[in-house]
């Protein structure tokens, strides 16, 4: 059980150590582009969608019952927050304020099941060997690294200061403590329903790129520049994930 504990925390780490590293050393930059960061996250969470989205096919039962589940987030997102009353994040130090498109609501609740799912991965792993636990801990981490800082450059668009932004990625990572003590305790049971969380936070992942990212993207692009370096950015995300999916396998 430590070592499950020890995991999880450090792959709670990750929402704060590459974030912390980037911005301290191009903070500046970033605030100017957050624009084309968003396309370069939304490159990285779609990546992501797809990641997720095979993962619950191959784990169900059937393809169909993958599918389902996927549309069941899918659905289930756009229904809660059609029906919750909407709210706006202003950024900071602005004399004007102006409604962000991104609801930094839908990226939380999808992270925050997806981190669960890791969790019970991990617990499952350690189950098997502390060799494989310690690989599966590794893989995460690397992943997470990059998923967190596209997180965090999401909820800065979404007009959350860079301390707000950060405190909240590191609470949603700790998710992953509900996945990796309850697999420890109830494997069986929380193994069960692996594939409804994978199905779920893929279609929420892939609600949040669809009706948050790309829209936001598409809304600040105002020269042919413009739309070639916000496709440059977004290529640039899917390409990143790729690379480190293909050298460190989940």
């Amino acid at each position: 059980m430590t070592y499950i504990i020890i995991s999880s925390l450090v792959i709670m780490l990750a929402s704060l150590i590459g974030v912390v590293s980037v911005w301290r050393n191009v903070g500046q930059i970033i605030e100017k582009n957050l624009h084309f960061l968003v396309s370069f996250s939304a490159g990285v969470f779609l990546f992501i969608t797809y990641h997720l989205s095979s993962e619950t096919i191959e784990h169900a039962s059937s393809a169909k019952v993958g599918i389902f589940w996927i549309l069941v987030g899918i659905f289930g997102i756009w229904l809660i927050f059609k029906f919750l009353p909407t709210f706006h994040h202003h950024h900071d130090n602005e004399e004007i304020h102006v409604h962000s498109q991104i609801d930094a609501r839908k990226i939380i609740l999808s992270d925050g099941i997806h981190n669960i799912g890791d969790g019970i991965l991990i617990a499952a792993s350690f189950a098997v060997s502390v060799t494989l636990g310690f690989t599966a801990t590794l893989s995460i981490f690397i992943h997470e690294i990059i998923q967190e800082i596209s997180e965090f450059f999401v909820l800065k668009s979404a007009g959350f200061s860079t301390k707000k932004s950060l405190l909240i990625n590191f609470l949603t990572s700790g998710t992953i403590l509900i996945g990796s003590l309850g697999g420890y305790f109830l494997l069986e049971s929380f193994e069960s329903i692996e594939v409804p969380l994978l199905g779920i936070a893929s279609g929420s992942f892939l609600v949040v790129v669809i009706q948050d990212l790309i829209p936001h993207s598409i809304k600040n692009t105002t020269t042919k520049l413009h739309i070639i370096k916000h496709l440059a950015w977004f290529l640039l995300g899917v390409l990143l994930m790729v690379g480190v999916s293909t050298f460190s396998a989940h």
